[in-house]
């Protein structure tokens, strides 16, 4: 199919910002978003709206961001635009099961696509309230779904008692009402995508004391190619402060456990 081009900015613009360089100024927006050629993906920021400068600082532009920066498991705005400026073009359907903090629905809003978000407790108007496991969408209504779900038990989501994000991975069933669940997501996915169109699932593995290394990861990916081709396998880079302070490396040292450092990005083709 088509690729789109990544969308330009007014060339006003562009001369503006390069006036401002010469001058030794911070640039006044951050610079047209390219895409991604390799599979291991890093930013500076969660939003797509901040940026390193040309003397290495940290920019951040007064435009919204998407979503809301202090929910919980927040999915990086710029993975899901990467995505769409490849996969998708404008006035596409794009859905996301899993919505959050909306996330979805603002990159779609800024890249010209039609966001359709559905979760169990929405948090906001345009978040439909629904069960990932059961869309109340026909079939083939969707021309890309992009879905960041619940990593076990790590973040709590919400309180609804149908929430996937209670059932452990690592429990005391090894994790098989978790996997059965997301089975059932993955079985919605497969009904609403459109045939010759892309998904994406964005998942960490997990790992805690007492039921030690969970490879959520390689079990969905797993799960996802009984019913989608895989067109790659992306690692994107987590930037989390709370990485590098002592007593966290300290408990993983002591505990003999790795501080997860990425996120895994599956990217599926629906024949």
């Amino acid at each position: 199919m088509a690729r789109p081009e990544p969308r330009k900015r007014p060339y006003r613009d562009v001369l503006k910002q390069q006036q401002r360089e010469r001058r030794g100024l911070p640039t006044a927006g951050p610079p047209p978003v390219q895409p991604q050629a390799t599979t291991l993906w890093e930013y500076p920021s969660q939003h797509y709206q901040a940026w390193i400068d040309e003397r290495g600082a940290l920019q951040r532009s007064r435009a919204g961001m998407q979503g809301h920066r202090d929910y919980a498991g927040a999915t990086p705005s710029w993975v899901i635009l990467q995505l769409l400026l490849r996969y998708t073009k404008p006035g596409d359907v794009v859905v996301d099961p899993m919505c959050g903090s909306g996330t979805t629905l603002d990159v779609c809003a800024d890249a010209g696509r039609t966001g359709i978000g559905f979760d169990l407790a929405p948090s906001r108007p345009d978040i439909r309230q629904a069960d990932a496991r059961k869309l109340p969408l026909g079939d083939r209504a969707a021309d890309f779904v992009f879905i960041d779900p619940p990593y076990s038990t790590h973040i709590d989501y919400s309180d609804h008692p149908e929430c996937i994000g209670r059932l452990d991975a690592g429990g005391p069933d090894h994790g098989r009402a978790y996997y059965a669940a997301m089975g059932r997501v993955i079985s919605e996915i497969d009904r609403v995508l459109r045939p010759d169109r892309f998904m994406g699932l964005y998942v960490s593995d997990s790992w805690r004391t007492g039921a030690g290394f969970m490879p959520i990861g390689f079990e969905l990916f797993g799960m996802l190619r009984q019913r989608f081709e895989a067109v790659d396998i992306i690692a994107v880079v987590r930037r989390n402060q709370k990485l590098q302070k002592g007593n966290w490396r300290r408990t993983a040292e002591t505990h003999g456990f790795y501080l997860r450092g990425f996120n895994y990005l599956f990217i599926m083709h629906k024949r």
